[in-house]
């Protein structure tokens, strides 16, 4: 088996793209500040902005609907409400997938490196292991790409949510912008992507095997310094 550690450099350095890319999407998921609404009646929102994720709706609110030590108030948005519009449905489905995805797309790709770091005596387990990992992980920045476009096109367009009334939310807001959800959601695919393109196009070494030929009269001969003469030259020792 050839040493291989040297043909891996691009996939150590993809590894922590993928790692990287897979918390990113993790922080995605958590964060509520996906859609910020900007509402123009501040006797609930008192800070004129919500924030609409694809788990939560949260605003800051001095509003006697809050108790004394609260100043921010939230509703759980749930897969299975009539309210719920499609693009948040999705996401809730797909980001969850890409999770799994990424998970074990990850684990691939570290068992791939550590048979080649370690030593391994074939090479078609780790040339497996970086193909599984590969497609995982494009398929996981892909899941992950797709919801968050999908509320970026909401929000430029400023398409609006019928909350019901127990969410003291507008039925429309003034103005719609893009948050952080969005924006970290968008360098999380690209980051996994790429780390997916990256173990995809690794290539096994071409190993060159060695040529035996006949040696020549007066050559030296696996490493002895006796010629086909029978004489002890010491022009011809090795």
């Amino acid at each position: 088996m050839p040493y291989l550690v040297h043909t891996a450099h691009a996939q150590f350095a993809a590894l922590w793209f993928g790692t990287v890319g897979w918390t990113l999407v993790i922080v995605t998921v958590g964060l509520v500040e996906w859609r910020v609404w900007e509402v123009s009646d501040l006797s609930v929102i008192t800070s004129g902005l919500a924030w609409v994720g694809i788990w939560r709706v949260c605003f800051y609110s001095h509003a006697p609907i809050l108790s004394d030590n609260q100043i921010m108030f939230c509703q759980r948005i749930g897969l299975w409400e009539s309210f719920t519009p499609p693009e948040i449905v999705a996401a809730q489905v797909l980001m969850l997938v890409a999770l799994i995805l990424g998970l074990a797309g990850n684990a691939s790709v570290v068992y791939g490196l550590r048979n080649v770091y370690f030593g391994l005596n074939e090479f078609k387990p780790i040339r497996l292991a970086f193909s599984v990992g590969g497609v995982l992980l494009v398929l996981t920045g892909a899941s992950a790409l797709v919801p968050v476009c999908w509320n970026l096109r909401s929000v430029v367009n400023n398409q609006t949510i019928s909350f019901p009334e127990e969410f003291r939310m507008p039925s429309a807001p003034v103005n719609q912008s893009i948050g952080p959800g969005i924006i970290v959601g968008i360098f999380a695919s690209i980051l996994l992507v790429f780390s997916g393109i990256i173990f995809l196009s690794y290539r096994a070494p071409v190993v060159l095997k060695p040529k035996v030929r006949p040696s020549r009269p007066g050559e030296c001969v696996l490493g002895t310094n006796v010629t086909h003469q029978g004489i002890d030259n010491a022009a011809f020792q090795c």
